[in-house]
């Protein structure tokens, strides 16, 4: 079973520790090879020196054997820890110091051993004793000797091992301390984030105007919880938005079914005539008609939500668009001897879902005849905007939409004060599908309007390919 702690703090920790261990164990290697190099450099050194020194302190016996004199009489060799031999060209041992006893610094010497520059060398003895070697060619009054001349690295290994020592007993107490100090560490870095765990877990449905307290917005942690804060600001519109859609839809709803009820129920206290029941079924034949329409919108709102809604899009010139609108609305607009112009480019084609963007243009112009007096205009003007964007305008001669309520028009049952009452009919919904049905074909809807003057609907809209090649063409004539 692998060993995984269950916390952040204890994994930044182990963490912490484990790349602590590695950088500790690396250095201690190079520090101990470094160490290991540089006394191995100074035995070497200090051997070639012995070397040439030995060589003055030989002296030849009659017997034909090699004496070694020293400058001063209780001192029979340079250094302790020296091993000396002294070979003939020919591999007769003339001298052996007597350190060695019965070991041998290596057989008889080679036809070419000495000729070249004493380079030291690692040896071992019989005994096991590790020793620096180095050999060198001189003369002996008329000789020609050879002589090898080894210092012992006991010493070097035994610095080098009270050097590993003093390592390995810091290299946990180092690793303890800095456990410690990760920890503590960790816990001071990450105790923000449980303060944010805690207050988050306050924030509910009916406490969405809470916010995390950030004290650095500019480090990671407080750019997190600004996120989070940001998230929690979408997360309240939206709940604020689902509840006055829910209130607003329930109203549109009940006042209705309030209405065929008291209607049915007025209808059924006393006898009447056949004309009369007729006209109390017309009277709830209007309100289910209102119920439907209703319903209709907030299905279609709810699939373009869910973005359940596929476009089938096919390439239509916008002025026929606005013909196939007018068509629908033209009863309306007669009602109130109203004239419904179209004036533009008819060239214009854009990629579009048909139906949704007639009904796009049904509510504005359903919208523009409920506004506008009787006996008024109104105009659809479709003009080209560049090579890629084309726009249809909507111009009523209505009151007027007053400027602080333009920002919220496109909104769901927003109405305008008076201007918006039930008996003109609607939902408030026309113009938030509109919007959406723009922006789904991307493009969007401006208004323009001001009070006493009329309103200005803008729908604009990317023209399909074709459109553009033949707009850029005739630009280019």
């Amino acid at each position: 079973m692998r060993f995984r702690p269950r916390n952040v703090r204890s994994r930044l920790t182990l963490w912490y520790v484990l790349v602590l261990a590695t950088l500790l164990a690396l250095y201690a290697g190079v520090a101990s090879l470094f160490l290991f190099l540089s006394l191995r450099e100074d035995f070497d050194h200090n051997l070639l020196e012995d070397l040439e020194t030995i060589e003055g302190m030989l002296a030849k016996e009659p017997n034909g054997r090699i004496s070694l004199h020293s400058g001063h009489p209780d001192a029979a060799e340079p250094r302790i820890g020296h091993f000396i031999e002294v070979w003939s060209p020919e591999g007769s041992l003339l001298y052996r110091s007597a350190a060695l006893q019965d070991q041998r610094l290596g057989g008889p010497p080679t036809a070419d051993e000495g000729l070249h520059d004493a380079i030291p060398f690692t040896a071992r003895l019989s005994n096991g004793t590790r020793v620096r070697l180095a050999s060198g060619v001189y003369h002996v009054e008329d000789r020609r000797v050879i002589i090898r001349v080894a210092y012992s690295q006991e010493a070097l290994w035994r610095e080098l091992g009270e050097f590993g020592e003093v390592l390995l007993l810091g290299f946990p107490i180092a690793l303890l301390l800095a456990g410690f100090g990760g920890y503590a560490l960790a816990r001071k870095a990450l105790a923000l984030i449980d303060s944010m765990a805690t207050q988050t877990k306050k924030i509910s449905a009916e406490r969405l105007g809470d916010r995390l307290s950030i004290e650095n917005p500019e480090d990671e942690l407080g750019k997190l919880g600004t996120v989070f804060n940001a998230m929690l600001g979408r997360l309240q519109a939206a709940f604020d938005q689902l509840r006055r859609f829910t209130a607003d839809a329930s109203h549109e709803l009940r006042t209705p079914l309030t209405a065929i009820r008291s209607v049915g129920e007025v209808a059924l206290q006393d006898q009447r005539s056949p004309a009369e029941y007729r006209d109390v079924i017309g009277s709830m034949l209007e309100e289910v008609d209102r119920l439907t329409r209703l319903a209709e919108s907030l299905l279609a709102l709810s699939r373009a939500d869910t973005g359940h809604v596929q476009l089938q899009r096919e390439d239509i010139p916008l002025v026929q668009l606005a013909k196939e609108a007018i068509s629908v609305v033209e009863v309306l607009a007669e009602e109130k001897r109203q004239q419904i112009e179209i004036e533009g480019e008819g060239s214009l084609i854009v990629s579009s879902d048909r139906l949704i963007l007639r009904q796009a243009i049904v509510n504005l112009l359903d919208n523009a005849i409920k506004y506008s007096p009787a006996g008024s205009q109104i105009l659809i003007r479709i003009e080209g905007r560049g090579d890629k964007q084309a726009s249809l305008d909507v111009i009523d001669q209505g009151p007027g939409i007053p400027r602080e309520h333009q920002p919220y028009v496109f909104d769901r049952f927003y109405r305008v004060d008076k201007a918006r009452t039930r008996e003109w009919g609607g939902a408030g919904l026309g113009l938030s599908i509109t919007r959406w049905a723009a922006e789904a074909h991307a493009g969007h809807i401006t208004l323009t309007s001001e009070e006493g003057h009329g309103s200005t609907f803008r729908v604009s809209l990317p023209l399909a390919k074709d459109s553009s090649a033949r707009a850029s063409k005739g630009g280019s004539q």
